[in-house]
């Protein structure tokens, strides 16, 4: 058994840790690594989408799209607004990272989506 003081928002805790719950925390750790890699598989399945066009425009955050402001085919400069994406109650912009042509649209006004997913595609 170890004894630990360890201090908690300026609370002060006397804490004793047994030497058999370290290993029971190892095995606790593992299925936790487990679900980090299934997030990291989303994007590599957004990757083939990115083959219509050579720039990947992505959702910053999960939300939901109030509006599409670009059309496939339109040229934008960068900055230039292509939708409006609702997270947590505040409208974001999402913007052209570069100078393009809109090659593909991936989701419409109302779709809910993940951060990651590819929103659209520019050439």
């Amino acid at each position: 058994m170890k004894n630990y003081t360890i201090t908690v928002n300026g609370n002060v805790y006397e804490v004793t840790v047994e030497e058999g719950a370290s290993t029971g925390a190892a095995p606790a750790a593992a299925p936790k690594a487990a679900p980090k890699a299934a997030p990291a598989a989303a994007p590599k399945a957004a990757a083939p989408a990115g083959a219509q066009g050579s720039v990947v425009v992505s959702a910053p955050m999960p939300g939901k799209i109030l509006g599409v402001k670009a059309s496939v085919g339109q040229a934008v400069k960068k900055g230039e607004v292509i939708m409006i994406l609702e997270a947590m109650k505040m409208e974001n912009d999402i913007v052209a990272p570069s100078d393009g042509t809109i090659a593909s649209i991936n989701a419409a006004v109302g779709d809910a989506v993940e951060s990651g997913a590819t929103l659209a595609t520019l050439n």
